[in-house]
């Protein structure tokens, strides 16, 4: 997979320099339309030309001459019906902004003029238009309260909008059938812009108003990648769509007026892509970057996308951890301790002893920090190099004191460490491959410290040799293996059961300020709402919470080496010694061979020997024989040589599931009449009889001599074997060493390869773990809206699969209870085998299906059974499959190669 490289994110997202200077005063500013005009305030129209833009709270004159400065006067001062602007009253001049003078990008000048600064339209038709408008604007900006300043502009935006429409001549085809049209705004850092959205059958269409940057925006919807529903100003508006893969940089973002047109928009795309696209959450994310299948770099930006952060809303930028503590020595250090403080705490254990104690002393609404880790000062102090006109947008028209801007990584990182106000976080950016944003590329005067020394270049430690090699050396920490093992800790701070409430503070990581906590929709005064949303866009926004629960640890490779891969059937694991190790690795990838071929099942036999539905299957070592159970109360015996050999038959209720003992000479049988029945082999008899529950015995694993049986008592239970040799033709004794009480009959159970987990599944649709050493429950999670057919362990034991009645495949970590993945399926599957990550399944319809959990996609389909399948049975190297159905019959299958 193709990584991100941040690369010419800002060349992708910046405007002209004209609409930043929009943005001067007011970070929601609109840019209602724009004029050829020339200024005749000069020596001659000739060498005055430009364009006339017209804002909500200024206008704006951009000579053709990139020389001259461009020209900006409030709205606040009259605006005569002659298109000049003079003083609102004698002695008060207007204030003219000079911006980019010498087309130099610089803190902006000011100058109070004494004469009338007059502009002539180039077309004379639309003076008196134009003239309506700026006197309505003029209006507004002299109303007392911000609130009704605000309203009133938004009425006139509105206004101007209703009166116009989508010009459907823009549309790529004629053909093409329009589905819904609305009013929304176009959303890039800092600026949004107004105008209409019209989606037809093959594209998606913005026309901005005012016709900038382009016409019309189309993205075709065979092309669309991905599609994010978004907060923007903490309220459910926004809407982002991305027509590549793993690009930071989104397409388009639309922000809307009602959350039920971006909702309708949202789902006709949705609906549009439900071939086309994965699902995209951060459970299957989570699964993919366990198992190693994408980086570190973008798990993150994943889950950064997910919880509404975007590049296109400095409020939200996406968040970075800081990886690596030493930026002083001339190496790289090796020890990671101070890394492994900030992935857990963010500060110090000392300031974060001090906040606490402040927070709990502190009146309701409390807080621990007074600002946040993430804002659009903190993104543009990164950023300023080659974002220096957003930057001057947000400051007044000026650049940040010298010594307060980012001049040195190793003095960023002591502020955020031991300074009491700064706790900022790093961007994407630190972790591509454009190291622009750390070089003065542009010349740009930025001041002098203290010290005498001009702000160019950012100062790097002296590990790194120059900005290209730092930023390789912080993308090789980020993917090290120290950091993979503990970047879940950092997630649960800033993504998941950490973000908020008492977990939070006892993590030291209350973020979630006053200005954030508050419902956005719930105030009615208009200036106290205004203030919120200035509130909320420049003090910055704490990401969607992902996750509720502890977040799981990123399977490395050490672990790999260390977990055992046995069987996905319940045959015995076999203790390794040094003389099978190459006979391991040989059937290791035997079965990688078989599952990488799992769709190309080749029927070799079809055997119906049943009366009623086959229930189970298992196999002797050799493969001669096979067993098979039925709810016709049936054990049979079969030969793929000799053909049926044996029907033994012990009671005249339904036989629920069978297993091989690992001698190879006893067949365990569950029983509906709530009994075990161990079959001998070799003198053609049931040997013995466990009776052992009060209600049917739903399923039953072996191992190390012990009996685990599940029942529709609501129990399972582990029975010792207390005979030297169970195979013998003697009655066997077996003593209860377990209970495991559930609130419904038990229907499924399964044992980790290592045999000291437990899962089990219940009528309710209930999943538990169990500790075998522990009778009460490790985690229990209703997984499931009705029965759990089948639960089964992964190789490494890290994850359980469970399906179930309401057609669904559920993935659950082991070690934190989480639900990782709900992949929903087209019909109900009754029984499956899997590697981890592929799955074979058999459904309600007969077929077998070949799953990538990793896409959530059915990647084949195969034609087995006639009705339900029910019991499924793989052997030790994945090379022989052996189903059993509605339809009485059993079908051999074997992977093509």
């Amino acid at each position: 997979m193709k990584e991100n490289t941040c690369s010419s994110t800002w060349q992708r997202l910046s405007f002209s320099s004209s609409l930043f200077s929009l943005l001067l005063l007011d970070l929601e500013e609109h840019y209602f339309e724009q004029h050829t005009a020339y200024n005749l305030t000069g020596r001659g129209p000739e060498a005055n030309s430009g364009s006339l833009k017209i804002c909500s709270k200024s206008i704006i004159f951009e000579p053709d001459d990139a020389v001259k400065p461009i020209l900006k006067v409030l709205s606040s001062y009259y605006l005569s019906p002659i298109l000049h602007v003079s003083g609102f009253i004698k002695k008060n001049f207007p204030q003219i902004y000079l911006i980019k003078e010498e087309n130099v990008v610089a803190p902006y000048k000011y100058e109070r003029v004494k004469k009338k600064v007059t502009f002539q339209l180039e077309v004379p038709g639309k003076t008196e238009d134009v003239v309506q408008m700026l006197l309505q604007l003029h209006r507004a900006s002299c109303l007392d309260k911000q609130g009704d300043q605000t309203a009133m502009v938004a009425a006139i935006l509105q206004s101007r909008l209703a009166r116009t429409c989508f010009d459907k001549n823009s549309f790529q085809h004629v053909t093409e059938n329009p589905h819904m049209e609305c009013v929304a705004e176009m959303v890039s850092p800092l600026v949004t812009n107004a105008g209409h959205v019209c989606i037809t059958d093959c594209n998606l269409y913005f026309q901005p108003m005012n016709s900038y940057p382009d016409l019309v925006v189309q993205i075709g919807l065979h092309s669309v990648r991905r599609i994010y529903k978004r907060r923007h100003g903490l309220r459910p508006l926004g809407l982002e769509v991305f027509c590549t893969e793993n690009d930071l940089c989104s397409d388009i973002y639309l922000m809307f007026y009602s959350t039920k047109e971006r909702d309708e928009l949202y789902y006709y795309i949705a609906t549009f892509l439900e071939n086309h696209i994965a699902e995209c959450t951060a459970e299957s994310y989570m699964l993919q970057w366990q198992r190693g299948h994408i980086s570190n770099y973008q798990y993150l930006l994943h889950l950064n996308n997910l919880a509404d952060r975007s590049v296109n809303d400095l409020s939200q930028y996406p968040v970075f951890p800081w990886v690596i503590s030493d930026y002083s020595s001339t190496q790289m250090g090796q020890s990671p301790s101070n890394t492994d403080t900030h992935l857990r705490t963010h500060i110090t254990h000392a300031h974060a002893k001090k906040y606490l104690e402040r927070y709990r002393d502190m009146p309701e609404p409390r807080f621990m920090y007074g600002s946040h880790y993430s804002s659009p000062g903190y993104v543009l102090f990164y950023l300023v190099r080659v974002a220096p006109e957003h930057m001057l947008c947000l400051q007044n028209g000026r650049f940040d004191q010298a010594d307060r801007m980012f001049n040195s990584v190793g003095e960023t990182w002591k502020n955020c460490l031991e300074g009491g106000t700064d706790f900022k976080e790093l961007i994407p950016e630190f972790y591509g491959s454009d190291s622009s944003f750390l070089k003065n590329l542009l010349g740009l005067n930025l001041g002098r410290r203290q010290g005498g020394g001009r702000v160019e270049n950012v100062e790097l430690p002296s590990w790194a040799s120059d900005p290209d090699d730092f930023l390789e050396k912080m993308r090789l920490a980020l993917e090290s293996q120290y950091v993979s093992e503990h970047l879940h800790e950092w997630i649960d701070l800033i993504f998941g059961y950490k973000q908020r409430g008492s977990e939070a503070v006892a993590a030291h990581n209350v973020y979630i300020c006053q200005c954030v906590c508050l419902c956005f929709c719930s105030i009615e005064d208009p200036d106290q709402k205004i203030a919120m949303l200035t509130q909320i866009l420049e003090f910055g926004q704490t990401p969607r919470q992902l996750f509720v629960t502890h977040h799981p640890q990123r399977i490395t490779p050490r672990f790999h080496n260390l977990s055992a891969t046995p069987s996905l059937s319940s045959s015995e694991l076999s203790p390794s010694s040094p003389s099978m190790e190459s006979f391991e690795d040989l059937t290791e990838e035997s079965k990688k061979m078989a599952w990488s071929n799992m769709n190309k099942l080749a029927l070799q036999s079809r055997h119906k020997i049943h009366k009623e539905a086959v229930t189970g299957v298992t196999v002797t070592l050799s493969g001669d024989s096979i067993f098979s159970t039925s709810q016709d109360s049936t054990l049979k015996m079969f030969s793929k040589e000799n053909g049926l050999q044996r029907s033994m038959s012990f009671s005249n209720m339904a036989l629920s599931s069978c297993l091989m003992l690992p001698d190879d000479k006893i067949v365990v049988c569950s029983s509906w009449d709530n009994n075990v029945y161990f079959y001998s082999i070799a003198y053609g008899r049931r040997q013995d009889t466990l009776m052992g529950h009060d209600d049917a015995v739903s399923h039953i694993c072996w191992r190390d001599d012990k009996l685990y049986t599940a029942s529709w008592d609501s129990t399972v239970k582990i029975w010792k074997c207390v005979a030297d040799d169970i195979s013998s033709n003697k009655r066997t004794q077996f003593d209860l060493l377990a209970e495991f009480e559930h609130e419904a009959g038990v229907n499924t159970l399964d044992l980790s390869p290592a045999g000291t987990l437990l899962a089990t599944g219940t009528k309710e649709g209930t999943l538990t773990l169990w500790d075998i050493a522990n009778p009460l429950p490790l985690n229990q999670l209703t997984c499931h809206s009705g029965k759990i057919h089948q639960v089964a362990f992964s190789p490494d034991s890290r994850h359980v699969l469970s399906v179930g009645e309401d057609s669904c495949l559920v993935v659950t970590d082991v070690q934190t209870g989480m639900l990782l993945a709900t992949v929903h399926a087209e019909q109900e599957q009754r029984c499956f085998c899997w590697d981890g990550n592929t799955v074979l399944s058999g459904g309600m319809s007969g077929d077998l299906s070949v799953w990538d959990l990793l896409s959530s996609k059915v990647i084949h389909k195969i034609p087995a059974h006639s009705g339900a399948v029910t019991c499924m049975w793989m052997n030790e190297q994945c090379s022989t499959i052996i189903t059993g159905g509605v339809d009485k019959q059993i079908i051999l299958w074997k992977p093509e190669y």
